[in-house]
């Protein structure tokens, strides 16, 4: 059964339809979501709530999402209990993301991303299976402190 991706763009940028093609040809399951799935552009905000809720819910493997700088959608995922996305501009931000964040949402810039820079970020995010584990005790400190633990610090 293939892994199901949320993609999630403001406007149908080629980057984005392109990022869903590069997913499935590696063998997910890719939910288009914002502009890809209504063919309008659809507020940055609206897309990255939505994409950000499915991953934090566990319905969704991880999210990307794409918006003109990358940072307000990562901004507003953010918000969202569970998500920790990260806007990479390059593969080696995109592995660290994974590697000692446990980033569960890849951000990235229409404005900035080729197509091949978008299928080395992508590469690299899909290279790292679990977190570092010297650095899961700083990925829980987040999570204690999302619930409103005074352990966190």
């Amino acid at each position: 059964m293939p892994t199901k991706v949320y993609v999630g763009s403001d406007e149908a940028y080629y980057v984005a339809r392109f990022v869903v093609n590069y997913l499935r040809s590696k063998g997910f399951e890719v939910v288009e979501t914002g502009a890809l799935r209504e063919g309008k552009p659809v507020p940055w905000p609206d897309v990255a709530l939505e994409v950000a809720e499915t991953v934090a819910s566990g319905a969704a493997a991880f999210g990307v999402l794409i918006c003109y700088t990358g940072t307000g959608v990562s901004i507003a995922a953010n918000k969202v209990k569970g998500c920790r996305a990260a806007l990479c501009v390059d593969a080696q931000t995109a592995r660290g993301a994974r590697l000692w964040n446990d980033a569960n949402i890849l951000a990235l810039s229409a404005r900035l991303t080729s197509e091949e820079l978008a299928k080395e970020i992508i590469d690299a995010w899909l290279s790292v299976n679990e977190p570092d584990p010297s650095e899961v005790s700083n990925i829980k400190k987040i999570e204690l402190y999302e619930k409103g633990s005074d352990s966190a610090a």
